[in-house]
């Protein structure tokens, strides 16, 4: 069978109904398969089409990720304060106002951020990460424009965000059809150039150390080192931040992430994902934190899970009526 090329794949998904690929677990499988395959064809013609390239592989990331939710229930691909898309997607569509063809799903990121919380450290893809991927699908979308620097590194990011689904869905190789090879060499291509960024951050953030802090006296540099420590990092989405030793000048830096419940241990779990450091400005983020041992591991937190939970109302509440 000939190869289709890089639009005529895309166009076979868009034969089904929309309200069906969108809460349909094995037709977004199917679909994000064929979005995949368009997307390397298009990377294999060129940077012509590149940007259908990254675009390809952006929805085919977002069908593989509603795939997963989907299979875990339809609704968890709908938005959830649409009432109407969550009457079609709990199979109550005869009380919905609106027809199943206006269903509002949501988008790549959210159904990533939902993976993600169920997945955890599964999903080697986090928010940051997810980023040029992101960018890059919807402005090739919307507006024709994607940073041709970051081709490799967006499709790189979409593969290690379909791989551990794949696991999940169980859905073997053949997903990738005749690009498997490309894939494997595109992933170690990634890693050693992982590496090597984090090389030069390590050297640099030394080098950066150094000419702060050499010319100091050994107790001046504690002191002013201990109050640097005390800085807390930008806020942002973090969670939870903890101080740990910096790899590149043995300062204490901060090691920022996430918090859940780990329900089998009843323990609040903490999940890094960026490390920073004040006094020699390392910043490690994404797959660069799982080359530095140790530190990309997740950590049991002294702290109540009851605490953790202590802004929800408690399940007793939900059901005193009754």
């Amino acid at each position: 069978m000939a190869l289709l090329s890089a639009t005529e794949i895309p166009t076979m998904c868009l034969l089904q109904p929309p309200s069906v690929l969108a809460m349909d677990s094995e037709r977004l499988k199917l679909s994000s398969r064929k979005w995949m395959i368009a997307a390397f064809i298009a990377l294999a013609e060129g940077p012509s089409s590149h940007d259908l390239a990254v675009h390809h592989a952006g929805i085919a990331a977002e069908h593989l990720l509603k795939s997963y939710l989907a299979s875990l229930h339809p609704a968890l691909v709908v938005e959830g304060k649409d009432f109407n898309s969550l009457l079609h997607a709990t199979g109550h569509g005869s009380h919905a106002s609106v027809p199943a063809e206006q269903v509002k799903t949501i988008g790549l990121a959210e159904a990533h951020a939902r993976a993600q919380k169920i997945l955890r450290k599964k999903m080697p893809v986090d928010q940051r990460a997810l980023g040029p991927l992101a960018n890059a699908r919807n402005g090739v979308a919307h507006s024709g424009m994607y940073d041709r620097s970051e081709v490799n590194a967006v499709f790189t990011t979409c593969l290690r965000l379909i791989d551990p689904l794949l696991v999940e869905l169980k859905i073997n190789n053949s997903y990738w059809g005749g690009y498997e090879s490309l894939h494997d060499r595109l992933l170690e291509e990634n890693v050693e150039a992982v590496r090597v960024r984090l090389e030069s951050k390590l050297a640099r953030a030394k080098d950066v150390f150094t000419e702060r802090y050499g010319h100091m006296p050994q107790k001046e540099r504690e002191l002013v080192l201990g109050a640097i420590a005390r800085v807390f990092p930008p806020g942002g989405n973090i969670e939870h931040d903890e101080l740990v030793t910096c790899p590149a000048c043995d300062s204490q830096g901060w090691l920022s992430g996430d918090k859940h419940v780990d329900e089998d241990e009843w323990a609040v779990m903490f999940t890094p994902f960026v490390f920073s450091c004040p006094a020699c400005d390392l910043l490690v983020e994404h797959e660069e934190l799982e080359e530095l041992e140790g530190l990309a591991e997740e950590v049991k937190l002294d702290e109540s899970p009851n605490d953790f939970y202590a802004d929800w109302e408690p399940a007793e509440v939900l059901y005193r009526d009754r």
